[in-house]
């Protein structure tokens, strides 16, 4: 066979093997559409079965009634310092107290804080509740405040350090003086760096979750008895309630103070911020009340700023800092320049002072060998010199900084 021949058969083979491939494409094709149509029916037997009519229909009859949040916190508003509870049939008033380390007391300490807090609970006529609430530290405002006094102090470190380089530059203060000053800046350094070494191990103490704080209160409440009076109206029972509660807290106050514990009424803020932890035990740590009021999350709508407004202020106080920044480094650039520029003319001043006094070393030195006369005449010669080069010989510096002194 030559080489055409087995061409066409290689071809002949080839096409047959494409036409096998095609065919069994399409009855694979064919038997997916059966079986997806074969779903279909089985979804929709499944749909129009009874059972699941059934169960439709029940769903379409359950309604589902959303419960009230009031409900759900058990009271209803805070106002006058007062949690209103039970559609105003119930009002409490809350006192927040310092603890007391009973275990470091002595024995006559403890037994005057047992028999105060017998005495108290004998004169008590009415129920209260002890609640302790246990709240992890959270040292953010503390940092803040102490950013701010920090900046203070950087503010009149500057001022105390352009200060000290006017006045030494001036040259009209004495050494006694310049050292007060000296030390003065020292001082502020030493404050300024202290109150950086404050703030650090604060954010460090803050990084940690473990810091927690207890927090002690008493709850007393107040059920007014012309509740089911119609004619007084509820403004009038929550003045009776909260004459009431503020009498038996003032009392409770007086009474505890006998066994050294020291106690407030809760405002309506700290009531709300009381609520807040309990009802919010995860989230408080992380976002605050103080935030959740700003957010202003209890309105129904809010009016925010303008966004480029509110950047043109950022921008603006930025610019400030940095401008107040970087005139205080300038003012310290340009007094440690001319404080620097003083040195060297003082040195070069001194260096001249000591070549001449070494020249005269030396002319002692050899004064054997040339002779006094000629080691005077040499010494004259050099301060001769310096005359006439208008300088000041050696004893003259000396006499002029003694009338600098005493003037």
């Amino acid at each position: 066979m030559n080489n055409d021949q087995v061409t066409n058969l290689l071809t002949t083979i080839l096409c047959i093997m494409i036409g096998v491939f095609f065919f069994l494409f399409v009855i694979y094709i064919i038997l997916k559409m059966q079986e997806v149509k074969k779903k279909k029916q089985r979804q929709e037997e499944i749909i129009t079965s009874p059972k699941n009519e059934k169960i439709k229909e029940e769903k379409s009859t359950a309604q589902y009634s959303k419960q009230s949040i009031f409900s759900f916190m058990k009271f209803d508003q805070i106002e006058d310092d007062m949690i209103i509870r039970k559609n105003g049939t119930q009002y409490l008033m809350v006192i927040e107290c310092q603890g007391i380390n009973y275990d470091l007391m002595s024995g006559l300490e403890k037994n005057s804080v047992e028999q105060g807090f017998l005495q108290y609970l004998n004169t008590l006529k009415h129920p209260i509740q002890i609640y302790t609430q246990t709240r992890t530290v959270n040292l953010g405002n503390s940092i803040q405040n102490y950013k701010q006094r920090l900046k203070n102090i950087e503010n009149r470190l500057v001022n105390k350090q352009l200060e000290y380089k006017a006045k030494v530059n001036s040259n009209q203060y004495t050494e006694e003086q310049l050292i007060k000053e000296r030390l003065e800046v020292v001082r502020e350094q030493n404050l300024y760096e202290y109150g950086k070494d404050i703030i650090n191990n604060t954010e460090r103490m803050n990084l940690n979750q473990n810091i927690l704080r207890r927090h002690y209160y008493i709850i007393i409440s107040h059920t007014p008895e012309e509740v089911n009076n119609s004619n007084i109206q509820k403004a009038e029972l929550r003045d009776i309630a909260f004459n009431e509660l503020y009498t038996k807290c003032q009392s409770t106050i007086a009474s505890l103070s006998v066994c050294g514990l020291h106690g407030k009424i809760l405002n309506s803020k700290e009531l709300a911020e009381l609520l807040y932890m309990a009802y919010n035990r995860d989230d408080a740590d992380i976002y605050q009340l103080d935030k959740a009021l700003n957010a202003r999350y209890d309105e129904l709508y809010v009016t925010a700023q303008d966004v480029l407004e509110k950047r043109i202020k950022v921008l603006n106080q930025r610019i400030e800092e940095e401008a107040v920044r970087k005139a205080n480094e300038k003012l310290l650039e340009v007094a440690e320049e001319t404080e620097k520029e003083r040195e060297i003319r003082r040195k070069e001043e001194e260096m001249q002072s000591l070549i001449d006094q070494m020249a005269k070393m030396l002319i002692d030195e050899n004064k054997e060998l040339v002779g006094d006369e000629i080691a005077k005449k040499a010494k004259d010669k050099i301060d001769q010199d310096n005359k006439g080069k208008g300088g000041v010989t050696n004893e003259e510096k000396k006499t002029t900084r003694r009338k600098k002194q005493v003037s």
